[in-house]
């Protein structure tokens, strides 16, 4: 992995969730002045993942990245189209770059990712809100899409690719506090659920060359860093093949990651219920720094609301499966997704979905009501007919059954010994600690009486928990 390309910093702006780009020095020849560049990312893991691959390709091509973008040259926001939301949210931030813009005229604002490929020439020739538009195949072109916009050129470049991992790039980590790391390990997805835009904003599915990910996860855990979190639209479909080596499934890959070293804890995001074997279940089980935590959206408890939303899978496959889960990691946490009222979803429907909650009594869940995305099979096939207020109070139901169930799970955890890897400064208090389980769940704990640091794993008793944090004493360095 080649030298830092800038000092890693970030920014919190407002109170969305939003990434900046790192911090670097603001010196340099005066005679060449260095072009910065700001970045803002929404949406899932794999879209924060992406920005840092951006950073580094444009660190490469000599830019500098600001926390401010009245200081930048390029604006840059990598964008989510999962839900309306997060488009109105976007379009919302780039009204305020082009107020910007009024005092910078040199200022040129991109719209990066998933809202790029969906919208693709609409944001710059209709609504006239940027400058460039470029999808996630195609960041290795955007110095080149950066020079001839400045030369007042439309630069728009959404193709996307069958081969296209970006492996050989080291991402500049922009959100980094220097313990936990994303790693790519595939993009795309070749399940085409109705309600999702994935697989035609980001194209097929390809698996990263095996030996780039065990290169950069090594080269993480030098660094510092104490965990890794194998990224994928569908991990459990890795599949990497080679004329001159054996072939890696996600379940070896997963193995040869945990083997760097014991010290090195394994994560991965998303499985599919429908893909995840017994073999990478074994595998977790085997291995001590796999933690024992599955993300495994079900979406839905309704048989037929499932195959209205293509998901390849019935209620009693999901069932089977996280009864499996449990079956070989007994203490294995498991998450979810959850869609209230998708089209033409009755309330029997609604109601098991209730009842698929608490038959596989998820630890936690992320819940959202079902929000149509233009170019979808749904959109395409079905009427959103449910009401927004009936799509809330189905969704207020389920995020109230979750809150019960996950209030269960923690006090399940009190008076046991944890293993914690500490991540920092409790968000409450600096005399706190936090960090997560091997169940991911979040962990605070006194700093008062041990010499622990960040990034070092603690032996935490935990003695209560709040809705969503388990609070606990260190009781010994793990």
């Amino acid at each position: 992995m080649d030298e830092p390309l800038m000092e890693v910093l970030t920014a919190r702006l407002h109170d969305e969730g939003i990434q900046a780009g790192p911090r670097v020095p603001e010196s340099g020849p005066a005679a060449l002045p260095v072009r910065k560049f700001y970045i803002e990312s929404y949406g899932c893991a794999m879209n924060f993942a992406d920005s840092e691959i951006v950073a580094s390709i444009l660190g490469g091509s000599g830019f500098e990245a600001t926390t401010d973008f009245r200081r930048a040259d390029v604006v840059l926001i990598n964008t989510c189209s999962i839900r309306e939301k997060a488009e109105q949210t976007i379009r919302s931030r780039l009204h305020i770059f082009r107020q910007a813009k009024r005092s910078n005229s040199g200022l040129l604002i991109g719209v990066l990712g998933c809202m790029a490929e969906r919208l693709k020439a609409k944001l710059l020739e209709e609504e006239k809100l940027v400058d460039l538009v470029v999808g996630p195949d195609s960041y290795r072109t955007l110095p080149v899409l950066i020079d001839a916009a400045e030369d007042g050129q439309k630069s728009v470049n959404v193709l996307l690719s069958r081969e296209e991992t970006y492996a050989d790039i080291s991402p500049v980590k922009l959100n980094s506090n220097g313990v936990n790391a994303f790693v790519s390990i595939m993009r795309g997805c070749n399940n085409m659920c109705s309600f999702c835009v994935v697989p035609f904003t980001r194209g097929r599915e390809r698996s990263r060359d095996a030996g780039s990910i065990i290169h950069e996860c090594t080269e993480l855990f030098v660094e510092g860093y104490r965990e890794v979190t194998l990224l994928g639209q569908n991990v459990d479909s890795y599949h990497w093949y080679s004329e001159k080596e054996e072939d890696v499934t996600f379940a070896m890959l997963l193995e040869k990651v945990a083997c760097i070293s014991p010290d090195l804890r394994v994560r991965f995001s998303t499985s599919h219920p429908k893909d995840i074997t017994d073999e990478v279940l074994f595998t977790i089980a085997r291995h001590g720094n796999i933690c024992n935590y599955i993300h495994l959206p079900v979406q839905s408890g309704s048989n037929r609301i499932l195959q209205l939303m293509n998901r390849g899978y019935t209620r009693e496959w999901y069932l089977a499966r996280t009864n499996r889960i449990r079956e070989i990691i007994p203490d294995c946490g498991i998450s979810s997704d959850i869609i209230s009222g998708f089209c033409t979803e009755t309330e029997d429907d609604h109601a098991e979905t209730l009842s698929l909650m608490e038959d596989a009594k998820f630890d936690m869940s992320y819940m959202y009501f079902y929000s149509e995305r233009p170019g979808t099979l749904a959109a395409k096939r079905y009427t959103d007919d449910i009401p927004e207020a009936e799509k809330k109070r189905r969704l207020d139901e389920i995020v109230k059954t979750q809150n019960r169930m996950s209030r269960s799970s923690n006090m399940k955890d009190i008076g046991i010994i944890s293993k914690v890897l500490i991540e920092g400064d409790s968000k409450k208090s600096n005399t706190d600690w936090m960090g997560r389980n091997d169940q991911n769940k979040v962990v605070v704990f006194p700093k008062l009486g041990h010499t622990l640091t960040k990034g070092e794993y603690a032996n935490v008793k935990i003695g209560r928990s709040t809705g969503a944090t388990l609070i606990g004493e260190a009781i010994s360095k793990a």
